[in-house]
């Protein structure tokens, strides 16, 4: 997966609380098994109206917001079933961090996995970073994740905390995958171990 080191990007407000793995993509477009593809119907029933067209009111299709890559979100964010595919959406309308209260753990989970970086802050920081994406195209965050700070528009910055191994599991741009073949070597070695020791196996398969 891409690496997340710095990220300055525009900020949506998505000051509601409780927003559901369902809200961020619908049951509907969980057929697919890729990755890409999904960012058009991120938030597909808030973005769209019923005959298809945008609904100009939601966040997303606003002139300042159509490119954000930062979310600031209500408390509970990633709520409901465990789909991944709810990471995919985000990221491929190109969403690579958002901040909030708090986050269901499955959905925190998987952003990590899928190079998102979920923010964790107080009632009161999410209230002035709410205020600051607001202010539309103004609305740029820096996330600096190698110091752990949200640059605000005004200068001042935010501190937060990241579980170490997730932090270098995205400044590296790590998945699962990633993580295994880090470790090829080793790998390649007890294979050919494997193949001296039990050459029966190796026949076998």
């Amino acid at each position: 997966m891409d690496k997340f080191t710095k990220l300055s990007g525009v900020a949506a407000p998505m000051n509601i609380i409780n927003v559901d793995t369902d809200m961020i993509i619908p049951k509907n477009y969980l057929k697919t098994i890729k990755r890409s593809g999904l960012g058009k119907h991120a938030f597909a029933e808030m973005r769209y109206n019923d005959d298809g067209s945008e609904n100009p009111d939601f966040v997303l299709n606003k002139p300042a917001y159509r490119k954000a890559q930062v979310i600031v979100a209500g408390d509970n964010f990633g709520c409901g079933s465990s789909r991944e595919h709810a990471p995919w959406a985000l990221l491929d309308f190109g969403i690579r961090c958002v901040i909030s209260t708090s986050f269901a753990d499955i959905f925190f989970n998987n952003c990590f996995k899928n190079g998102i970086l979920p923010i964790k802050v107080t009632q009161e920081q999410l209230d002035e970073l709410m205020d600051d994406a607001e202010k539309g195209a103004n609305a740029v965050l820096e996330i600096d994740l190698q110091n752990q700070q949200i640059g605000r528009p005004n200068g001042e910055k935010i501190a937060f905390e990241v579980d170490e191994f997730r932090k270098h599991c995205l400044l590296n741009g790590l998945d699962d995958i990633g993580l295994t073949m880090e470790k090829g070597s080793a790998i390649d070695t007890f294979e050919d171990k494997e193949k001296t020791e039990r050459p029966w196996l190796a026949a076998a398969s």
